[in-house]
């Protein structure tokens, strides 16, 4: 397994991922945190959880 280190909020989390992999999951990462921050520039500054839901939620509805 490898390991890399992907920034969201500008929190470190430290992830595992297959051997190759490493790239693509750094590119999701950084996706899902312009999101995040998208969020953050609407709304302002709101609880972590809340946030990381919507964006969530966010992601679902581009992917339906």
């Amino acid at each position: 397994m490898a390991q890399v280190t992907v920034s969201i909020d500008g929190k470190q989390y430290r992830m595992a991922c297959d051997e190759g992999q490493e790239e693509h999951l750094i590119d999701l990462a950084e996706r899902f945190d312009r999101y995040v921050m998208h969020l953050k520039d609407s709304f302002g500054e709101i609880r972590d959880q809340r946030l990381t839901v919507m964006a969530g939620i966010m992601v679902m509805d581009e992917l339906s």
